[in-house]
């Protein structure tokens, strides 16, 4: 290798955790939507330097988590419906080459996880709504056999969860979603590619519009007890 590359100085670096516990806090709502942040205010709360502090605020606001705020410093990117709607766009064109790369495959999504899904359905807890969710899904990109593919929906899902947790904050989760996943999966394990294409569609066809919906109510909601 006749290529001279510059060297990284080694030190300790605790980019990944501090980047991590902000995402967490970001999509769980610990820090809403709007809220203002200081890189001084975190890097106390966290006990850390500052400058794992501004690598990771850069990294979230290059992943659109974070915003500069009017006048000076950072806030927490709002929500926004229609920005959700493109969401799930991109989110449907993973989850349908997912299902189809599954199905050809032949491959038996873990009947556990639909199990988990229902009994957090029946529970109402929203984090377990969420992860109960966002965990059947993964398991369909795994059994894609294509990992770029868990990797490329994995920021979108990020985002996903800052609005599905405000909106199940407020309302019930769409009571058929578990039997639209014991569908799908049944038709992935069938190896019936067509139609786990056309399910997983309609699938994220009626959560997009659901949850675009519920979320423009909540934001109106919010809007108008603020200004009352």
């Amino acid at each position: 290798m006749t290529t001279k590359l510059m060297k990284i100085q080694t030190r300790p670096d605790y980019v990944e955790e501090v980047y991590k516990a902000l995402l967490d806090a970001i999509s769980d709502g610990s820090l809403a939507p709007g809220a203002r942040i200081t890189q001084e205010e975190i890097a106390e709360q966290m006990a850390v330097s500052r400058s794992p502090v501004l690598q990771a605020l850069r990294l979230l606001k290059k992943d659109g988590f974070i915003q500069d705020a009017p006048g000076r410093g950072i806030l927490v990117s709002p929500l926004d419906p229609d920005w959700t709607g493109k969401l799930y766009e991109i989110r449907g064109a993973l989850d349908m080459l997912a299902v189809r790369l599954a199905a050809e495959r032949k491959e038996t999504i873990d009947p556990e996880l639909i199990i988990n899904g229902r009994l957090a359905s029946q529970s109402g807890v929203v984090k377990d709504l969420i992860d109960t969710d966002i965990a059947f899904h993964t398991a369909i990109y795994e059994a894609s056999g294509n990992p770029l593919i868990a990797g490329s929906a994995l920021v979108h899902w990020n985002h996903l969860r800052r609005v599905m947790g405000a909106v199940l904050q407020s309302s019930a989760q769409r009571q058929s979603i578990w039997d639209e996943h014991e569908a799908i999966a049944n038709a992935i394990a069938a190896g019936d590619s067509k139609r786990a294409v056309e399910l997983t569609d309609s699938h994220t066809s009626r959560a997009r519009v659901n949850l675009v919906k519920r979320l423009s109510e909540v934001l109106k909601q919010q809007a108008d007890h603020e200004t009352a």
